[in-house]
């Protein structure tokens, strides 16, 4: 078994004095996820904190005509408004929003996160329990993919999860075929470029290793689509199972196959204050 030592952890700063401790006393104001915008806004950050879509799925919606305001089609460019009051969506008027809640699902291998397949195929709606309000995927996992998928009722809350630029981290357990060295691994925080696609900085540890078979262990932040197959596959290892285990401070711990779980209210909060 070959397995990279932990790095130190860096020396505690000295605590802040004088005026520096004085204004570090002073309360913080509330997260920006937390605080209530007002003023007009893009009409597909509204529909999104309403939990209709994304906001990539709402401006669809509007391309194809299905938003409307006091029952005349929104054509682009949108206009700007200050609340959902008119608004509707297919015909039906668009609830206001609800508090922001975040769910953990163990999605099992052979399903897509979609919510619909038109080749008939399983998608992760048809596992999720009956009974749940409308939840959207925070990024994907691919068809043969399985391990955590958060699922958010803000579609604003979504695409913060999603941005490279907010550095929330996935890590992944990948058991893959092949020979390859812890050296090989590490040289992967450097980032890589595969058929003019780059990746940034991947953190990879070879966990253990039987014959030519090896569990890896990988964090990241991207996410882009496939990118830890095509890396592994690049370096030249046949990945045979991929298990998504962590999702920012949200780990697959305690869930079974096909399980989904509330986060608590508090987790939630204290969540998004780090995010800021």
């Amino acid at each position: 078994m070959t397995t990279r030592r932990p790095p130190r952890s860096a020396p505690q700063p000295a605590a802040p004095r004088g005026r520096r401790a004085a204004r570090s006393a002073q309360p913080r104001p509330p997260a920006t996820a937390e605080r209530e915008e007002e003023g007009p806004q893009r009409i597909a950050k509204l529909l999104a904190r309403a939990g209709v879509g994304s906001r990539r799925d709402v401006e669809r919606m509007i391309e194809e005509g299905r938003i409307a305001l006091n029952g005349k089609a929104i054509a682009q460019p949108a206009p700007l408004l200050s609340s959902l009051e008119g608004l509707t969506v297919d015909g039906n008027p668009v609830a206001k929003p609800v508090s922001t809640r975040l769910y953990r699902f163990h999605k099992p291998a052979g399903c897509l996160t979609a919510a619909r397949d038109p080749k008939g195929r399983k998608t992760i709606y048809d596992i999720l329990p009956k009974g749940l309000p409308r939840l959207m995927p925070v990024g994907r996992l691919d068809y043969n993919t399985e391990g955590l998928l958060l699922l958010t009722n803000d579609g604003e809350f979504k695409r913060q999860l999603e941005l490279p630029s907010s550095g929330v981290e996935r890590s992944y357990r990948a058991r893959a075929f092949g020979e390859i060295s812890q050296a090989q691994l590490e040289e992967l925080a450097l980032g890589i470029t595969i058929d003019g696609v780059r990746y940034g900085k991947i953190d990879a540890n070879l966990e253990r290793r039987t014959g030519r078979n090896q569990w890896i262990e990988l964090t990241l932040t991207e996410g882009k689509n496939r990118e830890v197959r095509r890396v592994l596959e690049h370096l030249g290892l046949q990945v045979s199972r991929l298990i998504r285990t962590r999702y920012g401070a949200f780990s697959l711990d305690g869930l079974d196959s096909g399980a989904v779980e509330i986060v608590p209210r508090d987790a939630l909060f204290q969540f998004r204050r780090r995010m800021g």
